[in-house]
């Protein structure tokens, strides 16, 4: 399990976000060396937790919950072939992109060990991505928001537990893996298509993103 690129933002301005200036961080391009991870403030206020990256909308992005976003190089894969043009890493707005991880498969509060421990960053699952009209307009796909939605592989948003430095080719550690069925895909299924999950999807306790977490209480019924 590795991770084949490491990718920060060029702000792109677009007419599908409602972010002051008309910017947006999702145009990640992959970059040589090491980029520092610490943790970046709370949402609203703190950004991303990649050093030189770019968040367009502090009010909808960025945050100790969504401090760095994983995408699997499998999935770019699949959507190249669905969609008959080249994906390349980044493209989704992912920080990283893993070859080889289960990322939709990661259960909330996994923890991951990038490169060596006390240098690497240890990060923690949290929540997942839900597709927004500036995914969709920046990919300009047709439906974009439901094919992305029916698909149920969002990719993983992960707080950090420890600072580090990161870079491509680092090794990729599953250091702590809870016992729960939360996956990222169980709760983005909760979320939008399957609410009859959104009960269990509280077996992943403290380590569930909170704005998940009371989205998914105001949806139990009763």
């Amino acid at each position: 399990m590795e991770l084949l690129s490491v990718n920060l933002a060029r702000p792109h301005r677009s007419e599908h976000t409602a972010a002051e200036g008309g910017l947006t961080g999702i145009d990640k391009q992959p970059v040589e060396g090491a980029v520092t991870v610490t943790a970046p403030g709370p949402r609203g206020t703190g950004g991303s937790g990649l050093a030189g990256d770019t968040i367009g909308d502090l009010r909808h992005h960025g945050g100790e919950e969504q401090a760095v976003y994983a995408f699997a190089r499998e999935e770019l894969d699949f959507w190249e072939g669905e969609l008959g043009r080249a994906l390349p890493n980044g493209v989704f707005g992912e920080n990283l992109t893993t070859r080889g991880v289960q990322v939709d498969d990661a259960r909330i509060g996994e923890r991951w060990q990038l490169g060596t421990a006390g240098t690497g960053p240890l990060l923690e699952v949290c929540s997942m991505r839900v597709p927004c009209r500036t995914f969709a307009g920046w990919l300009s796909e047709r439906g974009w928001v439901k094919r992305f939605t029916d698909r149920r592989m969002p990719g993983a948003y992960l707080r950090v537990v420890e600072p580090g430095a990161v870079r491509a080719g680092d090794p990729v550690t599953v250091v702590h893996r809870p016992d729960h069925e939360v996956s990222v895909s169980f709760v983005f299924r909760a979320l939008t298509r399957e609410p009859e999950l959104l009960p269990r999807v509280l077996a992943a306790g403290e380590a569930l993103d909170p704005q998940a977490r009371e989205h998914a209480l105001r949806r139990i019924p009763g």
